[in-house]
């Protein structure tokens, strides 16, 4: 979600949580079909991952379900999209499973794979999907000629690859 220090400030804590919620809707109604592992909501934006058991086109599902969040929040309509979100995708290997100890403790992905992606959804404005090179290399054929950019991804030596799609412009 773009812009959401300001939208909050702008309609209230109450109208805020109320949005979330609505775009909360939005994603897993499109991640879960897909089966994608919706790993947590963090405050205005959602963390998902697909399992290869569980998906063979992992790249594929996980573009689709961008595009139908997307659409879900209003691109690609006659009328402004009424959530501005950017999308940031990301393929490779991944810690999956419990981390913490004791009472407190979480499951999740980690890894470089997963802080790089985290990345890519920084770098997309709203209406983007941002894709590492290893993702576009699967879904070319459905956005064929996007040019590949060269970006500073922090916490990153060398410049990263990306491809940047926007579906509805």
């Amino acid at each position: 979600m773009r812009g959401s220090t300001s939208i909050a400030e702008k309609i209230g804590p109450v109208a805020f949580a109320t949005l979330l919620n609505r775009f909360y809707d939005v994603a897993t109604k499109a991640l879960i079909p897909n089966r994608a592992v919706v790993d947590k909501m963090i405050g205005d934006e959602v963390m998902a991952f697909f399992v290869p058991a569980m998906k063979k086109h992992m790249q594929d599902a996980a573009v689709d379900s961008a595009l139908k969040i997307l659409k879900g929040v209003g691109y690609g309509t006659d009328s402004e999209p009424w959530l501005p979100v950017g999308i940031g995708i990301n393929h490779g290997n991944a810690y999956v499973g419990k981390v913490g100890t004791g009472d407190v403790n979480d499951f999740t992905a980690l890894g470089d794979t997963v802080n790089t992606a985290a990345r890519l959804q920084s770098e997309a404005k709203a209406g983007q999907i941002v894709v590492s090179e290893s993702v576009y290399t699967e879904i070319s054929m459905k956005f064929p000629g996007v040019p590949v950019q060269q970006i500073d991804v922090r916490g990153k030596e060398d410049k990263f690859g990306v491809h940047v799609i926007t579906p509805f412009e």
